[in-house]
């Protein structure tokens, strides 16, 4: 599997970007992927060097608007820390501080 395949995009919310400013980042990757390939993936993206890879699966959800009902996907999420010093710059392009309250 290419890297391109294994990293399918970031995750983008409140959570990932305090993991962020620690230097963990959360991506969304594809589901047959193992912490092998999400490891040499994102090393060979980014160009850093990784230190931990942990993985979960996001089950779906019930999810209903007005008298249709269905549920969301389920899909696999990589929280992956890199060596301290190191960053991924597409996480650092909105310099959010979660200690900061937003205007």
């Amino acid at each position: 599997m290419d890297a391109t395949q294994v990293i399918i995009r970031p995750v983008v919310s409140e959570k990932s970007y305090v993991l962020a400013s620690i230097g963990k980042y959360t991506f969304r990757v594809h589901p047959n992927a193992h912490k092998t390939q999400i490891r040499q993936a994102v090393e060979a993206l980014f160009d850093v060097n990784v230190v931990d890879v942990k993985t979960s699966s996001v089950k779906s959800k019930p999810k209903r608007r007005g008298s249709t009902s269905g549920r969301t996907r389920s899909w696999k999420k990589a929280i992956v820390q890199v060596r301290e010093g190191q960053e991924i710059p597409i996480f650092q392009s909105l310099d959010i501080d979660p200690a900061r309250p937003q205007e």
